[in-house]
């Protein structure tokens, strides 16, 4: 199926896609619509991810089965957060544009319910609602679902990650079993399966090829620096894309609050979005960002839920989620509609294990980039200017303030003007950078599972395993913690139940002994000893490692 036309729709909605410019159908409605179009007896389980389309997918099958003579609610759409529920009440009445006698009403928390009340008494066939307003409705005897025919279950995982489980299954026991459930979902995981069996019968499940587009149009990169370092690495990467507009995702809110506020302090347009908003804040930051009044947006995943913006270049992890689907969810922001996007990760050493799960998991491959330099950035920014400045229309100017200046520049020559107009321009940038340095982790040095030859280590013994829960990044993070400043090299770890061994570079291995002892990990004291290497001899400032097979290496440097 090639084209919309194709798909029996209604010419009202035809015309309406045509004034929208949508053509041809992305993988998910080429799937879903003529599915839904053609059968209200089976429920669906659809898995794709924010930017697919699915809205039409559901929505434009949704409007073409309406009773256009009947004011009583025929679907209910649930969507996670206010900000969907707007959009995809925004995208339906754009689809019925053209249908006559055509009525929906949003309803979601943090605006006057009063006002959503109202609206609904005076009969609608569509309700876009959150799960928390919506069951709020449903307690006061405002919302009747007693008669609807769809149910739809938007972005499903993401409302159970954010705990609205039985919210939804208070909704759900109010309506008439004989609905039809859409359930969509960028994974299909244990909760949803639950649900599908609890609530759903004669199900079908589709699968968008979204994956595929994603990998052709989103090149994922990654930069390794030390953790103090981050900051200056994400400058540093901001500096060197000309035009960037995209979110930056953080872990925390107060770590939202602190990058935000560092980089407003150097100079750059962004702003915060996070859970302390009211939502008035939160509805003008979303508004000038998608005016591109606002160039990058610092949010957490929960923040960000929701946001739909299109034609963001870029999407910058300064930390990595902890589920891999969220970074799936993350990159899926950029390169939508078959434009390229990048979403870039900086890690620190001890991020590389997590990088490679979510390369697992998800079958995406990164690709190892160096955080420009101060001599690439300063040339990146002198050449976007200077080719700005050539293609400057001058014929507005007026003659005689064009010979004032003339005459107070004549004294220079082509070489000193230049000079000086760079330094004006880059005035900043030439600043933050004149005490720069190397802050790359070289990921091949560092990430080599061969041994280096000609290399000092010792083995060392501790005394806590995996009895205690220990694994090897939480032993990293125990040595740098221990060792500060300095960046050991970490050789083989082995940890078993009750003790573990690893291998340090000889030149830290006494600080760390005088440095770990006596400190305590999940309420043990800990103890580290000089251990025999695995050929039997003790090792402390021991000679050249002898050559061995190891194990998976975890180093940090």
């Amino acid at each position: 199926m090639n084209t919309f036309k194709q798909m029996n729709l209604k010419p009202e909605l035809l015309s309406s896609l045509e004034d929208l410019g949508f053509v041809t159908p992305t993988p998910i409605q080429e799937k879903c619509i003529p599915v839904l179009l053609n059968s209200n007896k089976n429920d669906l389980i659809a898995l794709a991810e924010t930017g697919t389309g699915k809205t039409a997918a559901f929505g434009l099958p949704i409007i073409q089965n309406l009773d256009l003579s009947n004011k009583d609610i025929q679907a209910l759409i649930i969507a996670p957060t206010r900000e969907l529920a707007l959009q995809i009440t925004s995208d339906l009445n754009n689809y019925a544009k053209y249908i006559k006698r055509f009525s929906i009403v949003t309803v979601y928390g943090g605006s006057s319910i009063e006002n959503q009340i109202r609206s609904l008494k005076k009969g609608v066939q569509i309700v876009v609602a959150t799960p928390g307003r919506a069951k709020d409705l449903i307690e006061r005897k405002k919302l009747f679902l007693n008669n609807i025919k769809t149910l739809v279950l938007d972005e499903a995982d993401e409302m159970l990650n954010m705990g609205f489980k039985e919210d939804l299954d208070a909704i759900l026991d109010t309506t008439p079993e004989d609905k039809q459930v859409l359930l969509f979902s960028a994974t299909l995981s244990k909760e949803i399966e639950k649900i599908s069996k609890k609530y759903m019968r004669d199900t079908i499940k589709i699968t968008s090829s979204v994956n595929t587009q994603k990998v052709k149009t989103i090149e994922h990169n990654y930069y390794i620096v030390n953790q103090k370092n981050k900051y200056e690495a994400l400058k540093r990467i901001i500096d060197s894309i000309p035009n960037i507009y995209g979110i930056i995702f953080t872990r925390t809110r107060r770590e939202t609050a602190e990058i935000t506020a560092k980089l407003m302090q150097d100079g750059y347009n962004t702003e915060a979005i996070h859970g302390d908003l009211s939502q008035a804040q939160r509805e003008n930051v979303m508004k000038k960002f998608k005016n591109k009044q606002i160039q990058l947006m610092v949010a957490t995943d929960v923040a960000a839920r929701g946001i739909d913006v299109n034609n963001l270049t870029h999407i910058i992890n300064y930390n990595l989620p902890d589920q891999a689907e969220y970074y799936t969810h993350r990159s899926g922001r950029t390169g939508r509609a078959g434009k390229k996007g990048v979403s870039i990760a900086i890690i620190n050493p001890r991020e590389k294990g997590k990088l490679k799960i979510i390369e697992q998991q998800t079958g995406i491959a990164f690709k190892y980039k160096e955080v420009p330099s101060t001599k690439e950035v300063l040339a990146q920014r002198i050449d976007t200017w200077s080719r700005k400045i050539s293609e400057v229309d001058c014929s507005k100017l007026p003659n005689d303030l064009l010979e004032k200046v003339s005459n107070n520049l004549a004294h220079l020559s082509k070489e000193e003007l230049i000079a000086k107009l760079v330094t004006v321009e880059l005035n900043s940038l030439l600043s933050d950078y004149q005490n720069s340095r190397e802050i790359n982790i070289n990921d091949t040095k560092s990430y080599s599972n061969k041994t280096k030859r000609g290399q000092n280590f010792s083995r060392m013994f501790l005394n806590v395993g995996k009895k205690e829960k220990l694994v090897p990044s939480q032993l990293l993070e125990l040595i740098n913690n221990a060792l500060g400043k300095y960046n050991p090299e970490v050789g083989e770890i082995e940890i078993l139940r009750s003790f573990s061994f690893f291998e340090i570079e000889d030149k830290f291995a006494h600080k760390l002994k005088d440095a770990i002892n006596n400190k305590s990990f999940m309420g043990r004291d800990l103890s580290i000893e000089f251990a025999k290497s695995k050929n039997g001899t003790k090792t402390s400032n021991s000679k050249t490692r002898p050559k061995r097979k190891t194990s998976k290496k975890y180093q940090n440097k």
